[in-house]
């Protein structure tokens, strides 16, 4: 295995200009949420770092992150992969099978010791000895355990690893249990999602790889550049929450006309996700765009909360969100009803500035 090179001596070996690749570094600032300032810590950071090695490894999953990082258009997953990082073990992605990707796998961690990055997509099972995982004739559960023994940091992908997801749901036969469960003397990145956003799965690489650190994490593991805000704050429908307009059933008259989910079972009240900002599909959509609620499927135990379609009646939040159930029984029963349920700061302030002008 040749020295690593950097991100910039593979982009210039490409034919990437200079100038392309200041617009790059521009627009991947952006994309984190970052200052304009900070473009020329990422420029200086790609000239200068040699491609991280990362190793990416599967358990119990469906493949639905891979497929969602393979998809991901800013950056280009080709620009992360081919440039920024060098992938030496996948076993869905390589061409490599049987005995020479398992070379390739401890080659990586002994001539990388401390420095390389671990993907862990999935989740490993305990229960007999960890037999309802096995990869390259082991368990998963040791694999995991040996790569996870000499990497800089492990990234958590999707609710399979981070939270346990379906597999892990009761009663469990497996034991199938998250990661951090198994991996507890290492720093664990979570970016929950059935799957993640695909943007969000390569945002965090491109973090990582430019500053050389763990991003900022929410009490949960979570980066919180992605998962800070719940999906309920920036949805395009929530002026339709505030008003009290609300889909009762599927295709009636406030469905038609784009009203808000929730007694229909959205649970972007409490779900924290970039789904409203980012979106899917190269910023094209989102579940709740689409028509369907949130089923809150970046949420630790979303599987065994009961139905999908079952309306939220106990969110603990502040305001008109802390029973939203009594806003459209509001809205209906009189304006004073109203105010006194759905006390607004948007409503309150209207008022105070009408008072004002009387």
């Amino acid at each position: 295995m040749s020295q690593l090179e950097t991100f910039y001596n593979v982009m210039r070996r490409q034919g990437i200009t200079r100038r392309s690749f200041l617009k790059y570094c521009s627009l991947t600032a952006a994309a984190l949420g970052l200052g304009p300032a900070f473009a020329p810590r990422i420029a200086h950071a790609m000239e200068t770092k040699e491609r991280t090695p990362v190793l990416w490894l599967h358990g119990l999953e469906c493949t639905c992150c891979s497929e969602s990082f393979i998809r991901s258009a800013h950056p280009l997953v080709k620009d992360v992969v081919l440039s920024m990082i060098s992938l030496d073990y996948d076993d869905t992605l390589m061409a490599s099978a049987g005995h020479q990707a398992e070379a390739i796998l401890e080659e990586t961690i002994q001539k990388y010791k401390g420095k390389y990055i671990l993907a862990v997509e999935g989740n490993p099972p305990l229960n007999e000895d960890g037999m309802f995982c096995i990869v390259g004739g082991k368990p998963f559960l040791d694999q995991l355990k040996h790569a996870a023994k000499d990497a800089a940091a492990i990234i958590a992908w999707g609710s399979c690893a981070s939270w346990g997801c379906v597999q892990a749901a009761k009663p469990n036969p497996t034991q199938a249990v998250p990661i951090h469960k198994v991996i507890k003397d290492k720093p664990i990145i979570k970016v929950p999602g059935c799957p993640p956003i695909a943007e969000v799965m390569t945002g965090v690489i491109t973090y990582m790889l430019t500053f050389g650190r763990v991003p900022e994490l929410d009490r949960q593991g979570r980066p919180k550049m992605f998962y800070s805000q719940r999906i309920h704050d920036k949805c395009y429908r929530r002026p339709h929450f505030d008003a009290g307009q609300f889909v009762e059933q599927w295709d009636d008259e406030g469905a038609r006309k784009g009203y808000c989910l929730y007694k229909v079972g959205c649970k972007g009240p409490t779900t924290y996700n970039a789904c409203s900002t980012v979106r899917w599909n190269e910023g094209t959509s989102f579940p709740i765009q689409a028509g369907h609620g949130c089923i809150g499927c970046s949420e630790d135990g979303f599987w065994d909360k009961g139905s999908f379609y079952d309306r939220l009646t106990d969110i603990k939040q502040f305001g008109i969100e802390k029973n939203a159930d009594e806003i459209g029984m509001t809205v209906a029963g009189g304006v004073g009803a109203a105010i006194a349920a759905h006390a607004a700061a948007s409503a309150v302030k209207r008022a105070q500035h009408k008072g004002e002008q009387e």
